[in-house]
């Protein structure tokens, strides 16, 4: 017995739906938000020469804490990540910090290793009027001998 392949004719619409190339379209969308979000996320800061410290070992930060960058270049400039601030603007800045709820990000303080302690002690008076004492100094690792 032979089979016929033909559709009956109808005036009803094929209901079918090809989402193959929906599905590719929305893993290729996935993969280049997750590069992008990957390259957006890097830290941008201000190139500084930092201060040589000992070699030590480091505790591994909370996932989960917020660093912001705050930098003093050696002419007494600030930086609030790469921006550059007066201190009364950086002060209006930790002031919004401040504010912040549960809690405020942790500062990321970098100064530069010729910057003098009257370049940066008002810095660090600010961010303790702002009640904003969770810092973190990085320093370049000390060549080995």
């Amino acid at each position: 017995m032979a089979r016929t392949f033909r559709r009956h004719r109808s005036a009803h619409p094929i209901a079918e739906l090809n989402v193959t190339n929906l599905i590719d379209l929305g893993f290729t969308l996935l993969i280049i938000f997750m590069i992008a979000t990957a390259s957006i996320n890097q830290e941008q800061t201000v190139p500084v020469n930092l201060p040589v410290d000992a070699q030590r070992p480091q505790a591994k930060p909370d996932p989960s804490t917020r660093y912001e960058s705050l930098t003093v270049k050696a002419d007494g400039t600030y930086f609030l990540g790469t921006r550059n601030l007066t201190m009364a603007q950086l002060s209006t800045e930790l002031t919004k910090f401040e504010q912040e709820k549960p809690k405020p990000p942790v500062f990321r303080i970098q100064i530069d290793a010729n910057a003098t302690a009257q370049q940066w002690l008002p810095l660090m008076a600010e961010l303790q009027a702002h009640n904003l004492n969770r810092v973190t100094f990085p320093t370049q690792v000390a060549p080995k001998r």
